[in-house]
């Protein structure tokens, strides 16, 4: 199996994610523990320079749209589905069916929920040029930012890395571009 970017953290979050595959038949089920799958996506805007982040409720911090599988074990789906649910976005284009990050974090208890893992499988959606965004009860906002916006921002480690992948793939665009 490839590598999605020569970062070691992924090379492992990817064969944990194998092995929990190989071992839980139930891991797509969001009652599975100590761990199961998640699906998300990086909004962003159709010229590639923005991102759109919501503001979590429950985790009271900024990060992109996801969710539980729910027993669908077509993670793409599921993570199109959140994005859509959560950032009220009609029209949201995939970028690319292969995922473009990995990430395994900590779900901290919550009410009858143990401590558990999130094999979360990240993808990029584009937003159509004209897009109006809706804040779902999931979240206490909406907002899109630059790369500069978010500089010195304390967020997640998977976020950040997440952010930094995208922002290298558009920077290495523009300066590959004929108009650049």
């Amino acid at each position: 199996m490839l590598d999605l970017s020569g970062c070691p953290d992924e090379a492992s979050c990817r064969q944990r994610m194998l092995a929990l595959l190989d071992t839980c038949p139930s891991c797509f089920h969001r009652d599975a523990f100590p761990a199961h799958f998640t699906g998300s996506a990086l909004v962003v805007s159709a010229d590639g320079n923005r991102i759109l982040l919501h503001h979590h409720r429950k985790l009271d911090r900024w990060l992109q749209f996801g969710g539980h599988c729910d027993g669908e074990e077509d993670v793409l789906s599921v993570a199109c589905r959140e994005a859509q649910e959560e950032s009220g976005i009609n029209g949201l284009v995939v970028a690319s069916a292969r995922p473009f990050d990995l990430d395994i974090h900590e779900i901290p208890v919550h009410r009858r929920e143990p401590a558990h893992f999130h094999y979360d499988v990240r993808y990029v959606l584009i937003a159509p040029e004209t897009v109006t965004t809706r804040t779902s009860a999931e979240s206490k906002e909406l907002r899109w930012f630059t790369f500069a916006d978010l500089h010195g921002w304390n967020l997640d480690p998977g976020l950040r890395r997440l952010l930094g992948k995208w922002n290298a793939l558009v920077t290495r665009r523009s300066h590959h571009s004929p108009t650049a």
